[in-house]
């Protein structure tokens, strides 16, 4: 198996990436909570209890309960929004 990386190439852009994707997701309206809160965070907690997923401090939060088709819709709103803002730089 290949060993994948998913490192950004200017760290300090993680949160401005993060706060693009909940602006694209809130467009789209897609409910996935913001800050680690995830709609139905009980079943989340409960998650946790079981070992299911790491519950704190990994920074990564539990999205299970979107479908392929939302998780694709956001990250192709991020892909767009990234692209108009660099055409708009080089005009």
């Amino acid at each position: 198996m290949a060993n994948r990386r998913n490192r950004k190439l200017v760290p300090e852009s993680y949160k401005a990436l993060e706060s693009l994707k909940y602006e694209i997701a809130s467009e789209l309206g897609v409910d996935f909570g913001q800050n680690g809160s995830v709609a139905g965070a009980g079943d989340t907690e409960f998650a946790g209890d079981l070992g299911a997923f790491s519950a704190g401090g990994g920074g990564a939060q539990y999205l299970g309960n979107l479908t392929s088709r939302e998780a694709g819709a956001v990250g192709g709103g991020v892909t767009k929004r990234l692209v108009q803002q660099a055409q708009q730089t080089l005009i």
